[in-house]
């Protein structure tokens, strides 16, 4: 017998399969896997396959995604951070301010050495979705993982044309894994891939 008490929360099991694929999930969609990825595809498409498309987008991964999570990894290290996803809201402020800087300065590079326009356009959206989860930051734990997903899907119709709609199934793992690994909250994950989505919609475009 309990007494008659009110039953208890009922706990989440903190490992099983569907746990074990959330996380995969969330560590192969990750924006220091996405980013890259996304870069080199739009640096080659931008030269029509040269091996020059190459060379800038691994020149813009170094700013846009090298350099900020080598300065995340250093954060864990040295236990600044809890973790490469940084999942505390009140860190990630100053990831976020160092990515942002390290794009400004990548930017300023592409944009004097004469990089391809849609490889300063992937940087120019990347600088704005930095500013812009910053700000939410300040407030609110918005789902980054969900934002660039969601930009990354809009970006490659853009470049590739409507075909390429068949990866837009990834924005409901990625959102699906971090809900599942209790990381975000379902509104966390649709306002992020909304504001991702929107960003790279009308920044992308403008810029290309």
């Amino acid at each position: 017998m309990d007494g008659g008490g009110a039953p208890g929360p009922v706990p989440v099991p903190r490992s099983g399969p569907a746990l074990r694929l959330a996380r995969l999930i969330t560590e192969l969609t990750a924006p220091a896997v996405l980013v890259p990825v996304l870069m080199i595809t739009v640096g080659w498409h931008s030269t029509r396959g040269g091996v020059a498309g190459l060379g800038w987008a691994l020149l813009a991964v170094i700013f846009v995604s090298g350099i900020p999570f080598a300065y995340i990894v250093g954060g864990v290290r040295r236990g600044r951070l809890t973790d490469h996803h940084v999942g505390q809201r009140e860190q990630r402020r100053v990831p976020l301010l160092v990515g942002l800087c390290s794009v400004v300065v990548g930017l300023v590079l592409l944009v004097g050495l004469g990089a391809p326009r849609p490889v300063v356009a992937l940087a120019v959206a990347g600088a704005v979705g930095l500013v812009v989860a910053v700000t939410v930051s300040h407030w609110w734990k918005m789902s980054i993982h969900s934002a660039v997903a969601a930009g990354a899907v809009v970006i490659l119709v853009l470049t590739f044309g409507a075909r390429l709609l068949v990866v837009a199934p990834l924005l409901a793992l990625v959102g699906w894994s971090r809900v599942r690994l209790r990381d975000h909250t379902v509104p966390q994950v649709v306002v992020g891939a909304l504001v991702g989505g929107l960003v790279a919609g009308v920044v992308f475009a403008a810029v290309r």
